[in-house]
């Protein structure tokens, strides 16, 4: 194949080398056009896609003492969030787990002290209302928020990738930016034990509209060299195949057969394994966060494209076998806990049970796309479509359209629909009465001994999900209430949790523990940062913080390397 160079690179030299040009990527290029350095950002994907899967996003942020939980009455503090975090991520091994401990109690202070700041001085802000995500398994010093920290964004992903693709864009008007978009990366160049370069397949031109598939036909080949390269490539989320191959069987359960994917095409973790083939230290490698919410998409962009409902505490939760999920399996609380039961069954997926009453308060879907409002920071379309009657438009049309969802009048009928579509058992009417009636005797009883129950009505002590996200307790049976939802949930792909080990420059390190010279990797591709920040267990809201704080770690540190040349 002939040798290619992108338009206008040929006489290009970069002080460093970004491959992948989602969010981490363009941090970090941030960071290195103020610092005054040449960068060369290389893509698989065309200029439409520039942002990666942070374009997608709900653009939820974790914030610690912020403003805005001070205004809510919330007391958050550095040492709760740690306790959380640490709790969450449960690390247990000796050397993949090395880095990632230090990564964590660097992030949550970031989280605490500069986070924000940064981010407002970019010109971001975030709504008034903190959500409260991951509300975790029970205990004080295990899994989960022990307060809402979940910040929206005022213009959900597409802002958060804005703040920083304009400045990366200004720095390509003044020559410091260029970019090698189809551009498929497939060997990191080594020279006497660095990194100096990349070589791979230029890709057919392609016009494709953001997150829709591409071609993989290859029209060229290309070398390019520079002092330091970043990898920041995303993770395995669409890359079915290697899921399965590092399922955590034993600690989850078999792999489910049906899986929907959240994620678009190209987060296909190819740079994994090159990076690993290079001599990078791959590690935590089956530490992955996939969603039990997920429902198919009925206006699909990619394939087996995917959403999640992100749901208030209210709903029933049942198992495929009709079979009342126990605590701490509610909506919203434990997402592994909650992945581990739904396997156990021997099924892949299981059932929300709700009402009319519940979907238009307590349904919110993720994704950029799905929430029109806040994307578009429309004030007075999302007063319209969060405060007044009804389930806000996105969330009516999955109702109507979505081939996840039953409505009816009756349970009988509800039932009989969900069995059309059930992967497994036959529902029985009768034994899903029963246990929806005894949950409904519960609720005029102020000594409920249902810990959902208890669950809701200490999460209405909160303003923001009284006023906002949690309805009043209320018999889910009531003819006033309804009519009556089912939603099939299936298992959604999203994030990879291990990756590249990494110091807290974001320097890659090899697998004794050593420098890797010239290399450095942030966002999803390093386990947002360290090789695995999470542990097992995300917090939520903290992907996007992941992505600019590994991203930032490693523009920064790049910067230095070159002026130490």
């Amino acid at each position: 194949m002939p040798s290619t160079v992108p338009e206008h690179t040929d006489d290009f030299i970069p002080d460093a080398i970004v491959v992948g040009a989602g969010l981490a990527g363009l941090v970090a290029t941030h960071e290195l056009v103020l610092a005054g350095r040449k960068v060369l950002v290389v893509d698989q994907e065309n200029r439409a896609n520039l942002g990666g899967q942070a374009f997608w996003s709900l653009g939820g942020l974790f914030f610690v003492d912020s403003p805005e939980q001070r205004r809510l009455g919330i007391k958050d503090s550095y040492e709760l969030a740690l306790q959380d975090w640490l709790g969450s991520a449960g690390f247990d091994r000796e050397d993949e787990d090395r880095m990632a401990r230090q990564w964590a109690q660097a992030y949550v202070r970031f989280a605490t002290e500069e986070k924000r700041d940064y981010l407002h001085a970019l010109g971001l802000r975030v709504t008034p209302l903190v959500g409260w995500a991951e509300r975790g398994g029970g205990l004080a010093d295990g899994h989960g928020n022990s307060v809402p920290r979940f910040h929206l964004t005022w213009g959900t992903g597409p802002e958060v990738v804005r703040v920083f693709l304009e400045p990366v864009l200004a720095g390509e008007a003044r020559g410091l930016v260029r970019f090698a978009f189809r551009h498929r990366v497939d060997e990191l160049i080594v020279a006497d034990g660095a990194v100096t370069g990349i070589s791979g397949s230029v890709l057919a031109p392609s016009d494709t509209e953001r997150g829709v598939a591409s071609s993989r036909d290859m029209v060229g080949e290309f070398t390019f060299h520079a002092p330091s390269v970043l990898v920041s490539s995303g993770g395995i989320g669409h890359a079915h195949e290697l899921i399965r191959r590092n399922w955590p069987t034993e600690r989850l359960g078999p792999c489910p057969e049906t899986m929907i994917s959240g994620v678009p095409a190209y987060v296909d973790g190819r740079m994994l394994g090159i990076s690993e083939q290079a001599g990078a230290a791959l590690v935590n490698r089956d530490r992955m966060w996939h969603y039990t919410e997920g429902i198919n998409n009925w206006d699909p962009i990619w394939p087996d494209h995917a959403i999640r409902i992100i749901p208030g505490p209210s709903s029933l939760w049942f198992d495929a076998n009709g079979t009342r999920m126990p605590a701490p399996c509610f909506p919203g609380f434990d997402t592994n806990e909650t992945m581990r039961r739904i396997l156990s069954t021997g099924y892949d997926y299981s059932w929300f049970v709700l009402n009319q009453t519940i979907i238009e308060k307590e349904f919110a879907l993720s994704g950029s796309e799905q929430n029109p409002d806040i994307t578009g920071k429309d004030l007075k379309l999302t007063l319209r479509s969060r405060v007044a009657k009804g389930a806000p438009g996105p969330v009516e049309a999955f109702k109507q359209h979505g081939v996840d969802f039953v409505v009816a009048d009756s349970l009988v009928d509800l039932v009989d629909g969900m069995n059309k579509i059930a992967r497994g058992p036959q529902l029985d009417a009768a034994e899903l009465e029963r246990q929806i009636v005894a949950r409904d005797r519960e609720v005029t009883n102020p000594y409920t001994k249902d810990a959902q129950l208890a669950a809701i009505t200490n999460a209405r002590k909160y303003f923001g999900d009284k006023a906002g996200r949690v309805v009043k307790p209320h018999r889910i049976l009531d003819p006033a209430q309804g009519p009556l939802i089912a939603v099939r949930l299936n298992i959604l792909t999203r994030k990879t949790l291990g990756g590249l080990q990494t110091d807290l420059d974001s320097q890659v390190l090899r697998p004794d523990g050593s420098a890797f010279p010239g290399l450095f990797a942030a966002g999803e591709v390093a386990g947002f940062g360290g090789g695995g920040v999470h542990g097992y267990n995300a917090l939520e809201g903290t992907f996007l913080g992941g992505c600019i704080f590994s991203g930032r770690a490693a523009g920064r540190a790049m910067a230095k390397h070159r002026a130490a040349d």
